[in-house]
């Protein structure tokens, strides 16, 4: 349940964070767009997927990051990268 509830979190910020953007967008009106998808017979289509675009986007990537922060904290070895390779290094040079 932990896992589930940070997930709904962060989808949570997601879609928060896409109709922020959405809004914003039509609010400042690039390019015409807002005058574009007012002056369609249905608006509310444009703008249902736009909105589920950035829902789709802004949510996964709120929700991976998330899962990506989550760390082990009962395991203090290098988790590989760079700075493995420079404290095995470090502990070569360190035992001779």
């Amino acid at each position: 349940m932990p896992l589930t509830r940070l997930l709904a979190v962060n989808l949570g910020i997601g879609v928060t964070l896409a109709v922020l953007l959405v809004g914003g967008l039509l609010v400042l009106n690039p390019g015409g767009l807002r005058d574009l998808i007012l002056a369609d017979s249905s608006p509310l289509v444009p703008i249902g997927l736009l909105l589920g675009g950035f829902i789709v986007t802004l949510g996964s990537t709120a929700m991976g990051t998330a899962i990506m922060a989550m760390s082990a904290d009962d395991d203090d070895e290098p988790r590989g990268g760079l700075r493995a390779v420079k404290q095995e290094a470090t502990r070569r040079v360190a035992g001779r």
